[in-house]
């Protein structure tokens, strides 16, 4: 494939060739059911914390002296609204435990808010947060995690990653949580596969370059070849929002308009693909969601979405309450969480989407 250059693009997206795709999506990460299967009291803790966030919640069994101290760090200022309902979720869930806390939360845009990011993990620090929650995604963000790690008394809690990093075993974050990107792309490479059976070519739009890409794409782009069936047309780095989607989808459909299908790594991203394809008037293209927010299952109500990977969106905010709890009691807790999938398609009932939502926004959904 040849790469793609756009001076359109030029400020806001990357073209990517599919060949330098590596064998291992992931190298330097434990996959998450690998990293289970090889350490079974990890994988009894995290079946047994998986049981508790679905039950009602039982209340703190210990006395606390003072408030835990917690703060947040989030990329929430986005379409899709997975961080809000995640620290809603968490919230909700603290205070029916009956643990008394303080939260410092800041919501900052992906990939461009690297300074307020900065100095909100620093101040994190100096203020000897008991517990901080971040995420992992680029190099940046790493070399923070393990100033964290060695260096301070802070618990770590890593969002929206579920693939333990190899080189942290003997150290390793409190706890890594989210809804495992390779499950979920897993998923949705099957449906193409099956709606798709021979001979298609197809365009990724990843999210900004990091983690998430390399676990969301990556997985997508190796599964697609596996096959021997599909051809990757072209691939691009986004800037994780909607403006850059919508670009991105443009510039892939001006290059090659026979593609039969669009994967999306991200919910902004895919939304601004959307933009693209009805201003080009192309309804014969399919495209899908990630993630299931509220954005992205109006767009399928809407038939503008196909289909999309729904997470259970409030469970991780409930373990990381739950893990928090056990901590506090002295029970130990498991080094990875992840929580469940449903994959929801345009063709699917109203009558099973709301109950899905019932499900995944039991906390966040509540006024």
């Amino acid at each position: 494939m040849n790469r793609i250059y756009s001076t359109l693009l030029a400020s806001m997206l990357i073209p990517f060739s599919a060949q330098s795709v590596a064998s291992d999506i992931l190298p330097g990460y434990w996959d998450y059911q690998e990293y289970l299967r090889a350490h079974p009291v990890q994988e009894q803790l995290t079946n047994e914390l998986s049981e508790v966030v679905r039950r009602q919640p039982s209340p703190l069994s210990v006395e606390q002296n003072k408030p835990v101290t917690i703060s947040v760090v989030y990329p929430g200022q986005q379409v899709s609204d997975y961080w809000v309902r995640n620290i809603k979720a968490f919230e909700t869930r603290m205070e029916e435990l009956g643990i008394n806390y303080e939260l410092n939360q800041v919501f900052t845009r992906p990939n461009i808010d690297l300074r307020q990011q900065s100095v909100s993990l620093m101040e994190a620090v100096k203020n000897k947060s008991g517990y901080l929650i971040f995420t992992l995604d680029t190099t940046r963000h790493r070399k923070f995690i393990e100033h964290v790690i060695h260096s301070t008394d802070t618990k770590l809690i890593l969002q929206n990653i579920t693939t333990p990093v190899r080189a942290w075993d003997e150290n390793p974050p409190f706890l890594y949580v989210g809804f495992d990107h390779v499950i979920g792309s897993h998923l949705l490479s099957d449906y193409f596969k099956h709606r798709f059976e021979n001979n298609h070519s197809y365009s990724v739009l990843y999210f900004s370059e990091g983690y998430v890409s390399d676990a969301r794409g990556g997985t997508f782009i190796q599964d697609m070849e596996d096959s021997g069936n599909y051809q990757l047309a072209s691939s691009y780095y986004t800037k994780a929002n909607k403006e850059s989607g919508y670009k991105a989808a443009l510039s892939s459909l001006q290059q090659n308009p026979d593609i039969s299908f669009i994967y999306a790594c991200s919910t902004d991203v895919a939304l601004g693909a959307v933009d693209a394809l009805e201003q080009l008037k192309r309804n014969d293209i399919v495209i899908n969601g990630w993630g299931g927010g509220s954005a992205e299952l109006d767009a399928i109500a809407n038939k503008k979405l196909d289909v999309t990977v729904m997470r259970m969106n409030d469970d991780t905010g409930v373990a990381m309450a739950e893990a928090i709890k056990w901590d506090l009691e002295g029970k130990p807790v498991p080094t990875v969480y992840s929580g469940d999938f449903e994959l929801v398609t345009s063709k699917d009932s109203q009558s099973r989407i709301d109950e899905l939502k019932k499900k995944a926004f039991r906390y966040s959904d509540k006024s």
